[in-house]
């Protein structure tokens, strides 16, 4: 007996131990996790650029995000901004830019990228003379269109959204009011990507509010078409409610994520997927696993920007969203070159380009096929990295493109010490030096195309060079210093 208790009393301990060994091991991997993060504070808003950003980001199609401020701005009343995955932020629009605030104030949401590229959002403040906000559109560039203001006819539309605007299959946005509708309570609302606006539902319709009131929070449309959302008051027990809303949309799929990669795993959600005979990205098939609510699957190589179908036994099924196949650059040949050099651009997803650049300067393309673009590097073409936009997104391919300046002439062509030139060629807005015969001067750009030099001290008689990142230009003949 006594054997059999110290056996067990060894076996406690051992696995005491063994436990003790196991939580540090658990401590040891977190704390190796928590000490390989890396946090970065991109921007400080400092109220002139915006104050108080409530709401999320939304990447948009071009790669950057773009946000809200509740307030600050140019007129204290909020704005909308832009910031690159670098920290890079543009103010767009500041609210309030209108007399008695016809455009909004106070935008408490975030916003929502439309299919057609632009941006929707709403204002809790400002619009019409009620001054119960506003739902916005404005483009990636900072253009601002109100598109419908609240309160009108005593309230009934609603008044004072808080939440932000969701847009549904049928391509309308459908967002919620806090206050106004039929018994003061708030809506559901539809609004078209033009402008006009239906209340689909009033809160506290039904006695004591038992169908809730004040729905601060926007929507979210599940697959089978119905939109969720909450309430913040009413319910049964006053304490707020959790409701569906249908309005007749039918089934769709969701992606999860929404862009990506050929090659990249990519998630559909949906109803009654499991025996589901194919999945398209923008009609290119994809192989696929499935379930009932979901299917596994990759972007396909050829695939473009566009709508996910998924052919069911009962039917096909749509994306509620385009799924954003971002392009990729793998290399581009020459690596240098002057201006109206033809250069060679690879990589996958480009059959879809809009625009090619060349050290941020649009360029001339030709889409040769869905891995390969060709591209005349431009006029004014700086040297920096070529980047190749499609409708799917952004690609900067790695490595720089040197674009070569070069000398077309010079006037005067002798002169002493002292004496002013006028150097004429292409790409000198980077110019970083010239030199008469091997000596230094100082010079001043005039533009892309002229630079002015003084023939400096010791100069000899020789050819004129002019560096650049790009490289350096030699003029054909050389310069006569008396």
């Amino acid at each position: 007996m006594s054997n059999m208790r110290r056996t067990a009393k060894e076996w406690c301990k051992r696995s005491h131990w063994r436990r003790l060994y196991a939580v540090f091991a658990l401590w040891a991997v977190a704390a190796f996790a928590l000490s390989a993060q890396t946090f970065t504070t991109l921007f400080s808003f400092d109220y002139t650029d915006g104050v108080n950003p409530v709401a999320a980001l939304v990447q948009a199609t071009n790669g950057d995000f773009y946000g809200t401020t509740s307030l600050g701005g140019a007129y204290a009343d909020g704005t909308v901004f832009k910031i690159t995955p670098s920290g890079a932020l543009t103010t767009l629009y500041s609210f309030c830019a209108q007399s008695g605030c016809t455009d909004g104030s106070r935008p408490y949401a975030g916003l929502a990228q439309g299919t057609n590229a632009d941006l929707y959002g709403t204002t809790w403040f400002g619009g019409g003379a009620k001054d119960d906000g506003t739902v916005f559109k404005i483009t990636l560039g900072g253009t601002l269109t109100t598109l419908y203001s609240f309160c009108q006819s005593g309230c009934t539309d609603g008044s004072s959204p808080y939440a932000g605007l969701v847009q549904a299959t049928n391509g309308d946005f459908y967002g919620t009011t806090d206050g106004g509708g039929s018994y003061g309570y708030g809506t559901v609302f539809k609004i078209t990507p033009s402008g006009t606006l239906t209340t689909l539902y009033s809160f506290c319709s039904q006695s004591g509010c038992t169908d809730g009131s004040g729905p601060y929070a926007g929507l979210v449309q599940d697959t089978n078409g119905t939109f969720y959302g909450t309430t913040v008051y009413g319910g049964a027990y006053g304490d707020g409610t959790i409701f569906t809303l249908s309005v007749g949309l039918g089934p769709f799929v969701k992606t999860l994520p929404t862009s990506g990669k050929v090659g990249a795993a990519v998630t559909i959600l949906g109803k009654n997927l499991t025996h589901a005979s194919s999945v398209t990205f923008n009609g290119t098939a994809a192989v696929f696993t499935a379930s009932a609510s979901e299917i596994k699957t990759t972007v396909p190589t050829g695939a473009t920007t566009g709508t996910v179908q998924v052919v069911t036994p009962s039917g096909s099924l749509s994306s509620n969203l385009p799924f954003q196949v971002l392009p990729a650059l793998s290399s581009f040949e020459p690596t240098h070159g002057a201006i109206g050099t033809v250069v060679t651009i690879n990589g996958q997803s480009l059959t879809q380009t809009t625009g090619v650049t060349f050290g941020g300067v649009p360029a001339a393309f030709a889409v040769v096929s869905d891995s390969e673009v060709t591209a005349t590097v431009p006029t004014g073409a700086l040297t920096g990295s070529i980047t190749v936009t499609t409708t799917g997104g952004v690609a900067t391919a790695k490595g720089t493109f040197k674009v070569t300046p070069e000398i077309t002439g010079f006037s005067p062509s002798s002169g002493p010490v002292g004496t002013p030139v006028t150097i004429n060629g292409q790409s000198f807005t980077q110019t970083t030096g010239v030199t008469f015969g091997g000596v230094t001067t100082a010079f001043t750009v005039n533009s892309d195309t002229e630079i002015t030099a003084a023939v400096p001290t010791g100069a000899v008689t020789g050819r004129i060079d002019v560096t650049t990142p790009g490289g350096t230009a030699a003029s054909a003949t050389a310069f006569r210093v008396n």
